[in-house]
């Protein structure tokens, strides 16, 4: 069991919000790095800049998963996140078809079995990806349940939470989230295996500076309208 599972839910997030800070810090560091390949360095030295992207985002996705065993509320809506960046989010993070894109956006010099082989990655993605927003309507629609609706009701003048049904919805949510982050994390490994090692240092730059672009535009959003 996670040390999360056992924190009170502020706890739970400053204990993140401290982790994602250094884990920001880092992959600023690890884009420079991939930007500064060259042509010249050879099929090892990338590789193992490779392993230690690869291992960087491993991090985060089990930091992530302590985060929803302690309370998985906050994956649905990260308070470390800007307002902008939660509006970009699927099932608590970006959607798995974004790395398909950036790929085909980012990554030159594919050879037709490659781009064969990219097309059913993106055809077997998109069809997970809407079973699990399939899973995630059916829970939506739980939450409208007249059971739901009853979470907090007065009794004898008190109110009284439905514990039993809050940790029924919790599990369900998590199971959900769970679907969604197993998804990115085998796209992202479909689509290494297909790119031989310059192009997987092309996708892994096109997807953190992307990342990092959105989050310096969704901080500057709340800075000059902080009423988001």
């Amino acid at each position: 069991m996670s040390m999360f599972a056992s924190m009170p839910e502020e706890n739970v997030q400053k204990s993140f919000e401290a982790f994602y800070e250094e884990w920001l810090a880092r992959h600023e560091s690890f884009l420079q790095q991939l930007l500064s390949v060259t042509p010249n360095d050879n099929d090892a030295e990338q590789r193992m800049l490779i392993e230690q992207v690869m291992c960087h985002y491993q991090q985060f996705l089990e930091e992530k998963s302590n985060v929803a065993n302690g309370d998985v509320f906050l994956i649905f809506s990260p308070p470390w996140l800007s307002a902008y960046e939660r509006s970009l989010l699927w099932i608590g993070d970006y959607k798995p078809s974004l790395i398909l894109r950036l790929a085909n956006g980012h990554v030159t010099g594919l050879t037709a079995e490659q781009r064969e082989k990219m097309e059913r990655v993106r055809d077997e993605t998109k069809r997970a990806e809407r079973e699990v927003s399939e899973a995630m309507a059916s829970v939506q629609e739980s939450m409208a349940s007249p059971r739901m609706l009853v979470l907090v009701r007065v009794v004898d003048g008190e109110k009284t939470e439905q514990q039993a049904a809050v940790q029924e919805l919790k599990e369900a949510l998590k199971k959900v989230f769970e679907k969604g982050d197993a998804l990115r994390a085998s796209t992202m490994r479909k689509v290494v295996e297909i790119l031989i090692p310059p192009q997987t240092v092309q996708l892994l730059a096109a997807t953190m500076r992307f990342q990092m672009r959105v989050r310096k535009n969704g901080l500057h959003l709340d800075e000059v309208e902080p009423s988001r």
